[in-house]
């Protein structure tokens, strides 16, 4: 197939997509699925065209991870992580390693796979999703009592790095049964990393803040360009250096979101579209990677590792960390336990054993799939009728 039929394809479906996506968000699914669907469609060979490259589809995938981040980070006020950093920032550290662990304990005596496999998988699942979280609570309007949704939405957009860091980690252990594991070492390339993340991308993000508050641009259209540039010398800076791009993308965003003078509204228009294409070029590209009938070989082994997240691992780990928080009410800590919505990010977190050639990660990417499927469709259809039944909806 030639890369002119490919492109025009792509502009169609993006095309399609973009007028879809009032009317699927009326309905609180993400327009995304579409595309998945049709990468499901395509890929497998019914047009005379298979693809199947790992290495391409998790390049594309992180890319486009990275990209949505760096819009989260646009979109969140100074004022949002105020109020947020305290239980959200506990959710997105202790909150992720706690729901691994617990996943992990779950599983291994219910499946044949080893303790690592368990703990990777685990993993990969832990962190939610701040694209699925961002688009249903903007879907239903909703405005949740004792800053329910800001602190959801803050989680959701920084406990992806944690995920990530454990992921790589994990996968090198997995590929490397033999070799000694040191704690100190695990702990001192975590603290680097997030060090390394936050300083360079503070440092390089601030830089361009002062260079355009100071530099008049009489093209409002070059300050979303010059705001691009600064984010790929601050998150891909701070990988070269040793940082967590996750991190630095949102560090970045932050701080260019909230210090931009001029040029503001346009460059949260422009970045919100960005983040929607990369996750239409993400999805479509992981469809592609999928093939139905392998999909549908592991669907009955997807079911059980989806309960335990959604109702055992993923509760216990949220009231357990909100221990030191004896001040939210119990209908507070009940919702953010039973909110867990996953996304895009857990299938790229998946491809990267996969791409590095883990054993069995294959089948892995699959089962993530079909939980990332359960979570949209039961956890996002949820959320409103349980917010009402709480009584944590502003409106009530």
């Amino acid at each position: 197939m030639s890369y002119e039929i490919i492109l025009l394809g792509i502009a169609a479906l993006i095309a399609v997509g973009i007028l879809l996506h009032h009317p699927s968000k009326t309905f609180g699914l993400p327009s995304l699925l579409i595309f998945m669907g049709v990468g499901l469609a395509l890929g497998n060979g019914e047009f005379n065209f298979v693809y199947d490259n790992l290495a391409v589809t998790s390049m594309v995938g992180g890319v486009a991870l990275n990209v949505i981040v760096f819009v989260g980070g646009i979109n969140t006020s100074t004022e949002s992580i105020k109020l947020a950093y305290k239980e959200g920032g506990v959710l997105a550290t202790f909150g992720v390693v706690l729901t691994t662990l617990l996943l992990a304990l779950l599983l291994y005596p219910l499946t044949n796979w080893g303790p690592i496999i368990c703990l990777l998988f685990a993993a990969m699942v832990s962190s939610t999703d701040a694209a699925a979280v961002f688009s249903i609570l903007e879907a239903k309007k909703l405005k949740l009592k004792q800053q329910t949704d800001r602190i959801l939405e803050f989680e959701s957009a920084t406990n992806d790095p944690v995920a990530l860091v454990m992921v790589m980690i994990l996968t090198g252990i997995a590929l490397a049964p033999n070799e000694a594991i040191s704690a100190w070492e695990i702990g001192q390339t975590l603290v680097l990393q997030i060090l390394f993340g936050i300083l360079i991308a503070f440092v390089v993000a601030k830089l361009g803040v002062w260079a355009l508050n100071h530099i008049q641009l009489q093209e409002y259209g070059l300050i979303p360009v010059f705001v691009l540039a600064c984010f790929v010398l601050a998150a891909y800076g701070s990988e070269l250096a040793g940082g967590n791009i996750l991190i630095a993308s949102y560090v970045a965003g932050v701080v260019l979101g909230n210090g931009i003078k001029r040029g503001g509204e346009v460059t949260r228009h422009f970045f919100n579209s960005m983040s929607w294409l990369a996750q239409s070029l993400m999805f479509i590209v992981l469809g592609l990677q999928m093939f139905p009938q392998t999909l549908m070989s592991v669907f009955t082994l997807s079911l059980l590792p989806a309960v335990l997240l959604m109702f055992v691992a993923r509760p216990l780990a949220v009231q357990l960390c909100y221990l030191p928080f004896r001040q939210a009410s119990w209908q507070k800590r009940l919702f953010i336990s039973s909110i867990g919505l996953k996304g895009a990010a857990p299938i790229v977190f998946a491809l990267i054993p996969a791409a590095a050639g883990v054993d069995g990660a294959i089948e892995l990417v699959h089962i993530v799939f079909f939980m990332v499927l359960f979570s949209i469709v039961i956890q996002g259809a949820a959320i409103e009728p349980l917010a009402k039944k709480l009584q944590l909806n502003q409106d009530d």
